[in-house]
């Protein structure tokens, strides 16, 4: 029995089938990610997570985490949030292009419906103030009745996370100037407050008057004079830091990895909720049995016996985008799919990436075969393509791309035989099919909604989040067994988490993807969405 832990403590227990053992490779998440954080009147800090469409609160003392609004609620993909006098929660939902409140009896609608890429939002002397993560964007005031908004300035290259100072200006991060401005709330031209500093993405202001601003690229948390712009350091938590709150003159920042981190004086941190998985997607294993984890704007490398370490992410050099699934490759080099519709080539230590194909809509599982090509999967269209003999080794270039099917209802996973047979996972039919001669020849039907499948030692492995379980089934005879069932992936009882849109220009489609993949000692590797873990199953 696997116990449920984490963000997923109150689901039931997982069971490993008979003759296989289930463990976790990573701790189980308590949090979907951590964007935006704010201080509520009861003193907790409510956290805002993009990749879960929930808003939780975190006890400052005992780390006991509540959800307050929950996936499948009326809050999509938050990224920020804000509370009027009245307790009401007004977030911007970053994927949805719109502003929601959700009153304290429960109730949500939607305060603003046009603003893309929304994601800064403050609330002070009874104005509500949101703005755009996006070159040219706006901040408005907000009339919270419904009635058009005021624009405050337009033109920002990248709002971010904001505050009005002591002095009743608005501070913000100019985040494409790497660069903290302010302006007068009735508008005029903004003026720098402080410059070249680690990409900047929030500006709040201690109880003591002084800025601290996280660094979303450096990962550095800074101190700053709004008077002068002098800075100083005070703390290096590491890149992907996102939000700053107080709670009774206690500093805590928050980062995309899921972390909330307590920093205690210059120099001295301690964590309130420690770091994980936001998602994760696809995973992949290379000859040396080490696991590449795709976790949307993250990517980490877990090595048996040792934790996570950071492989890349969006602001480091050469990342290829928001990654949904991966295919090892070569030493130190994998094929992904991304959520921008490309297929690329990455080499993480080295720092760089070939796009080998692009322009595709909701690409999903990636595999490569035993003759060097890549095969990819379609979601929109239903189509299956491959690049041939690009995948190893090749040059700089896209590789001849051939359409090998199409007319497949929502293919997700592939997987390639030893022969070179391609196997595809149906999700919306809930079966799984190989390409034979053109032809499509059902080899596992009866399934949910299955994802990523792996093939290992002739047989097929279904990760079938739809059923919350992993399918095994022979190639040879079609015998199939439960290899666990009850496990933390996808929603309760089988339901699809929500699936979310795009940011702007920084990313497309943020749809899930159950990964699994076969190690060479046979150890099968699954993610675990549900509670942001890897988990490992291997046969006793």
């Amino acid at each position: 029995m696997l116990e449920a832990a984490g963000r997923n403590r109150n689901a039931l227990a997982a069971t490993p089938g008979e003759g296989w053992a289930l463990h976790r490779m990573t701790p189980a998440s308590r949090l979907n990610g951590a964007n935006g954080i704010r201080t509520g009147a009861d003193g907790r800090i409510y956290v805002a997570q993009v990749a879960g469409s929930k808003v939780s609160a975190v006890n400052v003392d005992t780390g006991l985490i509540e959800t307050i609004s929950p996936n499948g609620g009326g809050i999509v993909g938050p990224d920020d949030l804000a509370f009027d006098e009245a307790g009401n929660l007004y977030c911007t939902e970053i994927t949805e292009g719109r502003v929601s409140m959700m009153t304290p009896g429960g109730e949500y609608r939607v305060i603003h419906g046009d603003m893309p890429v929304a994601n800064p939002i403050t609330y002070h002397q009874g104005r509500l103030i949101a703005g755009e993560l996006r070159l040219g964007g706006r901040i408005m005031e907000l009339d919270r009745d419904g009635g058009a908004p005021r624009v405050i300035y337009e033109g920002v290259p990248m709002a971010n996370a904001f505050e009005v100072g002591p002095d009743g200006k608005l501070y913000f991060p100019a985040q494409g100037a790497n660069e903290i401005w302010r302006i007068g709330l009735d508008g005029g031209e903004p003026e720098v407050v402080a410059k070249d500093l680690g990409v900047p993405d929030s500006v709040k202001f201690h109880p003591d008057g002084y800025i601290v601003s996280t660094q979303v690229y450096s990962g550095q948390v800074l101190k700053i004079d709004p008077r002068t712009g002098a800075k100083s350091i005070l703390a290096d938590i590491g890149p992907g830091l996102d939000n700053v709150a107080f709670v009774n003159g206690r500093t805590f920042v928050s980062h995309i990895n899921g972390s909330i981190t307590e920093i205690v004086e210059a120099g001295r941190t301690k964590p309130l909720v420690e770091k994980g998985l936001q998602w994760p997607l696809g995973l992949a294993v290379d000859e040396a049995g080490h696991v590449l984890v795709a976790d949307g704007g993250f990517s980490y490398l877990l090595r048996p016996g040792e934790a996570l370490q950071l492989a890349g992410m969006l602001f480091s050099p050469g990342f290829p985008g928001w990654i949904r699934d991966v295919a090892a490759s070569g030493p130190d080099e994998w094929i992904v799919t991304t959520a921008n519709g490309d297929v690329a080539r990455w080499r993480p230590a080295a720092g760089e990436s070939t796009v080998l194909a692009s322009g595709y809509a909701r690409l999903m599982g990636v595999a490569v075969g035993p003759g060097g090509d890549a095969v990819f999967a379609e979601f929109d269209t239903g189509k299956v393509f491959a690049i041939e003999g690009r995948a190893k080794g090749g040059g700089a270039g896209s590789g001849n791309v051939v359409e090998l099917a199409s007319g497949l209802d929502r293919p997700m996973g592939v997987a390639v035989a030893g022969d070179g047979t391609v196997f595809v996972a149906e999700s919306g039919a809930g079966r799984v099919v190989k390409l034979v001669g053109g032809r499509r020849e059902t080899v596992l039907d009866g399934l949910a909604r299955p994802e990523g499948i792996a093939i290992a030692g002739g047989t097929l492995f279904v990760a079938d989040p739809g059923a919350n379980a992993v399918i095994a089934s022979d190639l040879a005879g079609g015998a199939r067994e439960t290899v666990a069932s009850g496990l933390p992936i996808g929603g309760a009882a089988g339901a699809q988490m929500a699936q979310l849109g795009g940011v702007g220009d920084m990313c497309g489609p943020m749809n899930t993807f159950n990964g699994i993949a076969a190690a060479p000692d046979g150890t099968l590797y699954l993610s675990a969405d549900a509670e942001g873990s890897v988990l490992a199953l291997r046969r006793l």
